[in-house]
């Protein structure tokens, strides 16, 4: 049947898990026997796996990647008074765990073909408050992070990675998450690797991941049984969703392999038509993919929402671009990001789920041709 002829009779879902045998295999027997002594067993498994899988030399298990940022920032001694500096278009999750410390986020613009933080934005944002760097890897991208290291050594200010959606994402050979002072990734049931719910914090500080031990704790004493020294958090991971986080880990190459095929559909589909910008690769990076992204140009006349209800009527899941974070009421507007509030309207995530088939992304991107050729 030619494209042209062909609908799917489901939903093509924006993303899905693939799960096998080996995670049921794991979650079974963490139900079965995973209590008493052997309540911990998986998540040491997940974090040790993990440790490898990234190359990192601490990973703590969390219920969140939010979870995991604040305990990154609260170990730090961030708080009120303190600033970080963030990319303006990014999930809220990225920065509500500064907010939750007291400290502000300092939104600034990204760059136009990554979508990630802009370091000579950076640079200028800098002030006396400024405590930390926070570099979001957007939508399997890579952020500039040899340059934004430089500044955070140039003014002593430490470089945390928000690797929440760059799981398997490489930068210049070093994966997504391994590069400054300590990372967060997220293991949402949308993400490439998945626990259901959960997020892992990872260091190769020694100290600073004791202090997060200690905070994750209640903040209890690791000397006196039910003493506390400080007031901590509860964003322990239980074991039966570590056991399949452990699983997909162990699978994790192959999801990461998964994502780029999907993604290699896409460029076939979309391509030689002019006006769709999709997620960048530079020459030094190896982009994971995770949520196939198309930046629609200005010279197009359509609008967002309506493309999107367009496509749910064909059968195609879709989600908007990041709104740009000082555009939120809860935030004061930054109308010198000119980057982030041009993007945002222009962008949508295409399905991305693992039960993909070639011919269903084929479909897909014969619709969007179909919806925007006319407005073009």
């Amino acid at each position: 049947m030619p494209i042209n002829e062909y609908r799917p009779t489901r939903m093509l879902p924006i993303a899905f898990p693939s799960i096998t045998e080996l995670e049921i295999e794991a979650v079974t027997d963490a139900i079965t026997n995973g209590w008493g002594p052997s309540c911990y067993e998986y998540i040491d498994k997940f974090q040790t796996e993990w440790c490898r899988f990234v190359g990192s030399s601490y990973c703590r298990a969390t219920s969140s990647c939010t979870g995991a940022l604040h305990l990154g920032f609260a170990a730090m001694g961030i708080g009120s008074g303190d600033e970080v500096i963030v990319p303006d278009i990014t999930w809220v999750a990225s920065v509500s765990p500064i907010c939750y410390t007291g400290a502000t986020p300092v939104f600034v613009d990204v760059l136009p073909d990554t979508w990630c933080i802009d370091p000579a934005a950076i640079e200028s944002a800098i002030t006396p408050r400024t405590k930390a760097i926070l570099a979001v890897h957007l939508y399997g991208g890579l952020a500039e992070m040899d340059e934004i290291l430089a500044i955070g050594r140039k003014h002593g200010i430490p470089v945390v990675e928000d690797a929440a959606e760059a799981i398997g994402s490489t930068y210049k050979g070093k994966r997504a998450g391994s590069i400054g002072l300590w990372s967060a990734f997220s293991f949402h049931g949308t993400k490439t690797v998945t626990s259901g719910e959960g997020g892992m914090f990872v260091s190769n500080d020694a100290q600073l991941t004791r202090d997060v031990d200690q905070l994750n704790d209640h903040g209890r004493s690791a000397n006196k049984t039910f003493w506390a020294d400080k007031i901590g958090y509860k964003y322990k991971i239980s074991n039966i969703q570590a056991a399949l986080g452990f699983a997909q880990t162990k699978r994790v190459d192959q999801l990461v392999a998964k994502k780029r095929e999907i993604f290699s559909w896409y460029e076939q589909g979309l391509a030689n038509f002019a006006g769709i910008q999709l997620n960048a690769q530079r020459d030094y990076t190896s982009n994971s993919y995770w949520m196939p992204t198309i930046l629609i140009d200005q010279s197009f006349d359509f609008v967002r929402q309506e493309m999107m209800d367009w496509l749910r009527d064909q059968n195609i899941d879709s989600r908007p671009f990041f709104y740009p974070l000082s555009s939120q009421p809860m935030f004061t507007r930054q109308n010198e990001n000119p980057v982030s509030y041009d993007i945002h309207a222009r962008g949508l995530n295409l399905p991305a789920g693992f039960n993909l088939t070639k011919r269903e992304v084929d479909y897909v991107c014969c619709k969007v041709r179909e919806y925007l050729e006319p407005r073009g």
